[in-house]
């Protein structure tokens, strides 16, 4: 995985900085996630994988395929990732430019998932005291596991808050067990 995003750096930092110099941040984030959808389909992936197209007639089948979701531009770096054989690449490469987008617009894409469903207030008053703790404007998705038994756990980047249950029992058994 570390490999992957290795590669992918150099070409989501060059899309992210068109994006900005066009100011396209979100136009690009949509081109991105939809190419990387194409790229994930498992018969996308074979054809991509497979030996039987050129790399010419491999970018034209990608292009074709997302049609009118991309612009000139999308189609021309659809081109130079088939020419260098990283159309694999594209779920990584959407992954690092959303990561450089949020750092740009500080924000921060959080998840919660809570043990029973939550109000819209609730989740409000949540993400508030995420934008407090964390300084970043936060976008908040929230999900049931109704095994957590109680509680919640939210995961905001590198930050992670188990207020599960589950969670408390889990860590309550490791420490009877040291």
């Amino acid at each position: 995985m570390a490999e992957l995003t290795t590669v992918a750096r150099p070409y989501a930092q060059a899309v992210f900085e068109r994006a900005q110099q066009t100011g396209r941040l979100a136009d690009w984030s949509a081109m991105l996630q939809f190419a990387a959808s194409v790229a994930a389909d498992p018969t996308m992936a074979g054809a991509i994988e497979g030996t039987r197209l050129t790399r010419g007639q491999l970018a034209d089948l990608f292009i074709d395929i997302a049609g009118e979701r991309l612009d000139d531009e999308g189609r021309n770096l659809m081109r130079l990732l088939a020419e260098n054989r990283r159309l694999p690449l594209l779920p990584e490469i959407a992954a690092v430019y959303e990561v450089l987008r949020a750092e740009a617009e500080s924000t921060v894409q959080a998840q919660m998932v809570s043990a029973y469903p939550l109000s819209d207030e609730q989740q409000q008053r949540i993400a508030e005291s995420l934008k407090r703790r964390l300084g970043r404007n936060v976008t908040l998705t929230a999900a049931v596991d109704e095994s957590l038994i109680g509680g919640a756990i939210i995961h905001a980047g590198d930050l992670v808050i188990d207020g599960s249950v589950r969670g408390k029992l889990d860590r309550l058994a490791g420490a009877m067990n040291r």
